[in-house]
């Protein structure tokens, strides 16, 4: 079973900026495809950004654009996400998540099986 380690999270004041990364122990068809998903208190979560491992084509939800960035370093088989402009609205657990395809990340948390344990972000006022 591939496993999805998080790390970068932490607690950092509003217009700041995080990274978060995660890591695969390894590469197999069904982490094709990773992305990050975020979950804040009450709330469902939320789909934040995916990759295609292999070409790099990416997705970021519309609240993010310009502000998160998510790029890949096959070599390590490490996916991150840059986090800039950060605004306490963005305080959630972020969990990262694999699947085959980029549509299957694209598609929401319900249909992904491989996840990351989280990682929590603060973004203080």
């Amino acid at each position: 079973q591939v496993q999805l380690v998080e790390s970068g999270g932490g607690l950092v004041q509003a217009g700041g900026s995080l990274r978060l990364s995660c890591a695969a122990s390894e590469r197999t068809p069904s982490t094709l495809a990773m992305g990050w998903f975020r979950q804040a208190p009450g709330k469902e979560r939320e789909f934040v950004a995916g990759i295609n491992r292999s070409n790099g084509a990416t997705s970021h939800a519309e609240p993010m654009k310009g502000r998160f960035t998510i790029s890949r370093d096959n070599a390590k088989n490490t996916v991150y996400l840059q986090m800039n402009s950060l605004k306490p609205e963005d305080t959630a657990v972020y969990y990262c998540a694999a699947g085959f395809t980029l549509g299957s990340i694209l598609k929401g948390p319900s249909g992904l099986e491989v996840w990351g344990q989280g990682t929590l972000v603060t973004v203080s006022s």
